[in-house]
């Protein structure tokens, strides 16, 4: 497989700073806002770049008005983390007419001209988490239980493939049921309680909450403490794994479990470094993930201090 650059686009020149633009989607997150601190401190050991950072605001319409406005600035690398992939398409395209080589990070675009793509995988993350919870609810062939699952934003990639993933085990056990059609927390807390709550008051048995991300897995803690019922449900996963939120969760107990969903921010930067020094990338670069258990939180919060 070989990389797509822009027809006409050469490295940077040696002489002055380039610029790289980096479209974020929001900064609503809290991981998003580790996602721009991480690119934030890589670019202090580059400084022959010009780091460029907008907010979308969590709007697909002013994440496309930022990414024209780093075209209209002529940035010699754009790195987008879109909103929705097919909303953020045509301005990426664009963004390729213009000869600027485009690194997708977290949520891919619908186009195969992009330079490169770097995320997790969220297929095998969701993989696991089903796998784990299989376990937890009695193990493969014998697991059973009432599951409630709060997705991420419905028009994102990593919301279907970590639901995927994560019935790819599920589905096998016939003893587990599913509560909930398709109900989406946008990736945010207060809408994750908000669907646990009402979830709560239909439901008198709810054995398990499965979030596609921290936040929401928290959420729907508080909404079940705020019922009474936080002791009755036993597990509840989440994934991103920070270290002051989903691990530290982990460690007091609220979650069962998180996985590590590393940011793309630093090694974003370094690819659009290499990028404009001519040097070769590879189309896809996969950040590995890890099952965060009440056994090894404490040795992770201690080791980020």
């Amino acid at each position: 497989m070989t990389i797509y650059l822009p027809a006409g686009w050469t490295p940077a020149k040696a002489a002055g700073k380039s610029k790289v633009g980096f479209s974020q989607c929001t900064t609503l997150e809290p991981w998003r806002v580790q996602f721009n601190k991480d690119i934030q401190a890589e670019a202090k050991n580059h400084p022959d770049i010009e780091l460029i950072i907008t907010d979308g605001q969590d709007k697909t319409q002013k994440q496309v008005a930022d990414c024209d406005n780093l075209i209209v600035q002529q940035v010699n690398v754009l790195l987008i983390s879109p909103k929705e992939s097919a909303g953020l398409t045509g301005v990426v395209e664009k963004a390729i007419d213009a000869k600027i080589p485009v690194i997708v990070l977290d949520r891919n675009v619908d186009t195969k001209r992009i330079t490169q793509f770097i995320g997790g995988d969220n297929v095998a993350i969701g993989k696991a988490a089903g796998e784990h919870a299989v376990k937890l609810l009695g193990g493969p062939g014998k697991a059973a239980g009432n599951v409630v699952e709060i997705w991420g934003g419905m028009g994102t990639q990593p919301a279907h493939d970590r639901h995927d993933g994560f019935h790819a085990f599920t589905d096998k056990e016939p003893g587990i049921k599913y509560l909930l059609n398709n109900q989406s927390g946008d990736w945010k807390q207060d809408k994750a309680y908000d669907i646990m709550t009402t979830a709560l008051r239909n439901n008198e048995k709810i054995d398990m909450v499965y979030g596609h991300n921290d936040p929401m897995a928290y959420g729907a803690y508080l909404a079940a403490k705020d019922a009474g019922r936080d002791k009755s449900i036993k597990f509840i996963i989440g994934i991103d794994g920070l270290p002051d939120e989903g691990v530290t969760w982990v460690s007091k107990g609220q979650l069962s479990a998180t996985f590590l969903y590393a940011t793309p921010g630093a090694e974003g930067l370094r690819q659009a470094a290499k990028l404009l020094k001519g040097e070769k990338l590879e189309p896809v670069i996969t950040l590995p993930t890890m099952l965060i258990t009440k056994e090894n939180a404490s040795e992770i919060l201690k080791k980020n201090g």
